[in-house]
């Protein structure tokens, strides 16, 4: 399985918010007592670090290279230039042996996570030629145990990847660390619309809203109804003509949907671009009743072709008032899976798989198909009627990945691998997968469900588990993989 490195739009109509970029700290260093008595050793060095800094910058990221330090005083003068910069992540490039003193500031002051690398020259010495200044080249192992003793003791995480300086295996896992530290980062300064009010008795998807900034930073900014429906009522209809026109490329529209509906969903699909514009959203989660057919319901049923463009440009927007499911779909867009709103809908014990997705939005990037618009007469269990989107995620591998809110107010992230499969599926406008998780269906969901797992979670494409596992060690949460 491989990770789907970026998710692009699905139309040059639709382009995907530039989002924030990741910033990562870089500093190397190696023991000063060594550079008058190896005259060579040095500069060596130094043309390593440059190599790095380089790779780094390749990884679409903005580095903050604060040079190489030979001794603490150096390191204390570095930890403040990485203070002031404000990194998601810094990384400490071991040269070669240096004492745990030089980094100590680095890890207490930078307010970032720290990832240590230990990437010596070549694959290995040339033990014959090599006198001692060209084996300390290759010693940066050598301080690692220390540094990890050092973290222990501080109180900090410790995290290294060890190889060698072209090898490939060792930066796609710095690789792995920085799209980590990108969600993170994205996380503890995003701003999470909540719109409307909890579906009455889907008490498993409320959450505390406190929690969210405690475990992940970031704020959740708590909308009405009716700050959409204001944007609604400015929207013209030369603006929904044009919205109407994207639907059509993006779409194919069955001929179940109505002119009326498909007008009224294109009208509020621009309010709600509005709306996230308004108030700076990097994620939404909306539910509304209504009544009879009143003006807010139907807002409410008007969301999901909106709501599932907004995905489509890396705005996940979920309904339901699933707030901690809209932050696993950003976590899984960020990572360069998509990220679809899901549940659980039925058994294949004939074929082995578990069907599951969702009525309403869905991130159209990672459809096997062009995306379908059905009408729907009737939305099961909600109010309201109008435009649906319908597809299967796209087959081979993929990721599901939940939000878990404990009994003591921590968060958690939960995963499982699957592959989605080709079968029948229902044409009743909803996204709907065949997920074959490699052991019987009935123990998969008893597995998940087991957890603690709320009844909705997003499904990406791609072998998500090595990036969520290291997503989760940076933002201090407790990661849970399901595999019968």
């Amino acid at each position: 399985m491989t990770l789907v490195e970026e998710t692009p739009a699905p139309s040059a109509a639709l382009p995907r918010i530039s989002g924030r970029r990741t910033k990562v700290g870089l500093v190397a260093g190696g023991l000063g007592a060594y550079w008058p008595q190896f005259p060579e050793l040095l500069p060596q060095l130094q043309r390593s670090s440059a190599r790095v800094s380089e790779r780094m910058r390749a990884m679409d990221c903005d580095v903050v290279d604060v040079g190489f330090i030979s001794d603490a005083e150096e390191g204390a003068r570095a930890a403040e230039t990485l203070r002031a910069a404000g990194c998601d992540l810094i990384v400490g490039f071991l040269t070669t042996y240096m004492t745990a003193s030089m980094l100590v500031p680095i890890a207490q002051r930078s307010g970032a996570p720290v990832l240590l690398i230990n990437l010596q020259p070549t694959e290995a010495m040339d033990h014959a030629s090599f006198d001692t200044g060209q084996w300390l080249a290759y010693c940066g192992a050598c301080p690692l145990p220390e540094m990890a003793n050092l973290f222990e003791r501080i109180g900090v995480q410790f995290r290294s990847v060890s190889g060698y300086l072209e090898d490939e295996r060792a930066w796609a896992r710095v690789a792995r660390w920085v799209r980590a530290a990108g969600v993170r980062g994205a996380l503890r300064t995003g701003r999470h619309g909540l719109m409307g009010h909890l579906y009455p008795g889907m008490l498993d998807v409320s959450t505390d809203l406190t929690l969210v900034p405690a475990n992940l930073g970031g704020h959740v900014e708590v909308l009405e109804f009716d700050d959409l429906r204001v944007r609604v009522e400015q929207v013209g209809d030369t603006e929904v003509d044009e919205r109407i026109e994207l639907a059509r490329d993006l779409f194919t529209v069955d001929n179940s949907v109505a002119l009326d509906d498909f007008r009224w969903a294109a009208r509020v699909a621009v309010g709600l671009d509005r709306l996230v514009d308004d108030f700076t959203l990097d994620s939404l989660a909306y539910y509304h009743r209504g009544l009879a057919g009143e003006q807010h319901e139907r807002l409410g049923a008007g969301m999901i072709l909106g709501a599932s463009l907004l995905t489509a440009r890396g705005i996940p927007t979920c309904g339901e008032f699933e707030l901690r499911t809209s932050l696993a779909m950003l976590i899984v867009d960020r990572l360069g899976g998509g990220g679809s709103f899901t549940e659980l809908q039925a058994l294949n014990f004939r074929d082995d798989v578990v069907e599951m997705g969702h009525d309403g939005p869905a991130h159209l990037a990672i459809s096997e198909h062009k995306p379908l618009l059905r009408g729907l007469s009737v939305y099961h269990g909600k109010r309201g009627w109008g435009v649906s989107v319908e597809f299967d995620v796209r087959h081979g591998p993929v990721t599901v990945v939940g939000l878990i809110q404990r009994r003591d107010g921590s968060f958690a992230l939960v995963t499982s691998s699957g592959v989605v499969v080709p079968g029948p599926l229902l044409r009743i406008g909803n996204t709907t997968s065949r997920v074959d998780f490699g052991c019987d269906p009935g123990e998969w969901v008893d597995s998940w469900s087991a957890t603690g797992i709320s009844h909705h979670w997003a499904l990406g494409v791609g072998d998500l588990v090595p990036d969520i596992r290291a997503t989760a060690d940076l933002l201090g949460l407790e990661h849970i993989h399901i595999a019968p």
